[in-house]
C-alpha cells in the first residue's frame, strides 16, 4: 500500500537499485513522491531498473571506491539535498567453512557490505546535517544477529553493519537525522543465485512463518524508516524475520 506524496519534495538515494530490494525501495519512494537516484555497479541493469521504477536519475559506480562515492554523490544531490539514503548494495561470498574461506573473497565481502556502506553513510551525513534533515536506512541480515554456518564473511559484515548504524544513529540524535537498520531473514531476490541451495534450504528452515520473505514486505518497513513518521527511532534494528529473531 503506497502513501501517496509521502515523500514529495524529497531527494532519495538507494544503492543496490538495480534489482532486488534495492529497486523495489525505489519504485516505492519514487511512487510516493521522491526523486529517486538509484545506485549500482551494474549500469545496463540500472537503466532497466529506471525504465520501471520512473526514478529520476541513476550512477553506476563501485561503493567501495570513495571518490566515486562523492562524485555520484554530488551528481545525485546537485540541488544541495539528500533528505533519505537507502544502503541495500551487498554481496553474498561463497557458502563455505570459515577455514576454507577464500581470503580474497572475504575482503570483497567486507568491502563492499561494510566499507562500501560506510563510505556511503559518511558521504550522506555532511548533506543532511546542513538541512537539519535526514533518514539513513541499512540493510543488514538476520545473519548479523544469529550468524549463519557457512557464511562468515556475510555475517560478520551483516554485524558490523548493525553496529555501525547503532553508533551512527548516536551521533546524530541531537539532530533531525534518524539512522535505522533491518534485519531480514532470507527474501527471494537475486541474490540467491550467489548461494549454494543447500544454503538457502538451511535459511528457509528456520523461519518459523515457513516461507521466504516477499521484497514488498521489506519495502514496506523501509519506506516507513525513510519517512517523517518515524521520528523517534534511531542507532535501532528492526526485524523482518518471519518470526526467527528472539533478540
Amino acid at each position: 500500500m503506497a502513501f501517496a506524496d509521502r515523500f514529495r519534495n524529497r531527494v532519495a538515494i538507494v544503492t543496490g537499485g538495480a534489482s532486488g530490494i534495492g529497486e523495489d525501495v525505489g519504485r516505492r519512494l519514487t511512487q510516493e513522491g521522491a526523486q529517486v537516484w538509484l545506485w549500482d555497479v551494474d549500469a545496463a541493469g540500472l537503466e532497466a531498473a529506471r525504465a520501471r521504477t520512473g526514478a529520476a536519475g541513476t550512477c553506476a559506480l563501485d561503493i567501495t571506491d570513495n571518490e566515486a562515492v562523492e562524485r555520484a554523490l554530488a551528481e545525485s544531490c546537485a540541488g544541495g539535498r539528500l533528505d533519505v539514503l537507502v544502503c541495500s548494495a551487498g554481496i553474498t561470498g561463497p557458502n563455505t567453512t570459515l577455514r576454507d574461506y577464500p581470503v580474497d573473497a572475504w575482503r570483497r565481502v567486507i568491502e563492499v557490505n561494510l566499507n562500501g556502506l560506510f563510505l556511503c553513510n559518511r558521504a550522506a551525513v555532511p548533506v543532511m546535517e546542513r538541512n537539519g534533515y535526514g533518514r539513513i536506512v541499512n540493510i543488514a541480515s538476520i545473519a548479523g544477529k544469529e550468524g549463519n554456518p557457512n557464511a562468515s564473511a556475510y555475517s560478520a559484515s551483516k554485524a558490523a553493519v548493525i553496529a555501525l548504524t547503532k553508533s551512527l544513529g548516536k551521533e546524530l540524535a541531537g539532530g533531525g537525522i534518524r539512522v535505522n537498520c533491518i534485519t531480514p531473514a532470507a527474501v527471494r531476490t537475486p541474490i540467491f543465485a550467489q548461494m549454494a541451495q543447500s544454503h538457502i534450504d538451511f535459511m528457509l528452515s528456520r523461519i518459523p512463518i515457513g516461507r521466504f520473505g516477499e521484497i514488498e514486505e521489506v519495502t514496506s518497513l523501509v519506506a516507513w524508516l525513510a519517512s517523517e513518521e518515524c521520528s523517534f527511532s534511531t542507532g535501532a534494528v528492526f526485524d523482518v524475520s518471519g518470526g526467527r529473531a528472539t533478540y
